[in-house]
């Protein structure tokens, strides 16, 4: 179990027992590279970023993804929870780099989910941004990585820096913003998902909201943290504004639904009086997701994707 109370992923090591010499050596190469940990500065260079970096085993540049983790944070001791690493390696076996860029540790915080730290969460909303682009900077310097075909992906605390990234009032763009942006995005239940919300935040007027790069927004209907309804309302104005937005709400489905082998329960540790967020695995959501995120980056990074 770990520090999230759940089934850490765990590979298979009886491949490597039967590979070739040849196969053998892929193997380690690539595993010499899985989760290597990088650091860069942040877009003013008054922060050091830590990430952590992993590049699939092939000779010519791939396309990217940068992660942002939840608002509990991306890892614990034994490395990144569960839910990051598995979407790491479905990025991996697709051919993809991932960059997990941890902002809670690298600002020496823990979670930033409760009220008593409250400073620290609203120093999250208010910096990740540009920590997404910082991270964009830092993959497009490396020749192992397509610099026009990098996505971003979010969870939660994560999903909402995304809503504050990619519109055209973003909270991270930098002034000159770069010769590529970001290739497209997708958020997982993320926070911060209504008009108020995103006009608060961005200083902008209600219902203004709008993006050019295509976004993928993927939420449980059952979701107690991170609601729905205001966020499929937000989600629909963008739409009517052009915006190239999709989302799929998936009935029955909490948050975390995509975490791999997590029991559903509440999560006690972020109790408030008598409300406590509920999470947990939904089966049939996380398949249905793993296909849409595929079938999306695919057709936004110009490759085939498989039926």
């Amino acid at each position: 179990m770990d520090d999230r109370g759940y089934p850490a992923a765990r590979g298979d090591p009886s491949s490597a027992c039967v590979a070739l010499a040849a196969g053998l050596t892929l193997i380690l190469a690539s595993a010499a590279q899985a989760d290597e940990r990088v650091q860069f500065q942040s877009l003013d260079e008054k922060l050091t970023l830590t990430a952590f970096l992993d590049r699939p085993a092939r000779a010519e540049p791939a396309p990217a993804v940068v992660m942002l983790h939840g608002c509990s944070g991306l890892s614990s001791a034994k490395g990144p929870f569960p839910i990051y690493r598995d979407w790491r390696d479905f990025f991996a076996a697709k051919g993809y780099v991932t960059l997990m860029v941890d902002s809670a540790a690298s600002r020496g915080f823990g979670q930033t989910c409760t009220i008593a730290v409250k400073d620290r969460t609203d120093r999250m909303w208010a910096e990740r941004p540009s920590d997404a682009y910082a991270a964009l900077a830092f993959l497009q310097s490396q020749p192992f990585v397509i610099p026009n075909k990098i996505a971003l992906i979010g969870w939660s605390q994560g999903g909402g820096v995304v809503l504050e990234t990619i519109p055209t009032r973003s909270l991270g763009r930098p002034k000159s913003s770069p010769t590529h942006d970001f290739a497209a995005a997708i958020a997982f239940y993320p926070g911060l998902c209504s008009d108020k919300s995103q006009a608060t935040h961005l200083n902008a007027p209600t219902e203004s909201w709008t993006t050019s790069i295509p976004l993928l927004v993927l939420q449980g209907e059952l979701d107690n943290w991170t609601p729905a309804k205001p966020c499929e309302a937000f989600l629909r104005g963008a739409q009517a504004r052009d915006a190239p937005v999709t989302f799929q709400i998936y009935p029955g489905a909490y948050h975390s639904f995509d975490a791999p082998d997590m029991p559903i329960h509440t999560v006690e540790p972020y109790r408030r009086n008598d409300w406590a967020p509920i999470e947990g695995t939904n089966e049939g959501a996380r398949t249905d997701a793993r296909k849409r995120v595929w079938q999306f980056l695919a057709e936004h990074f110009g490759m085939k994707a498989a039926p």
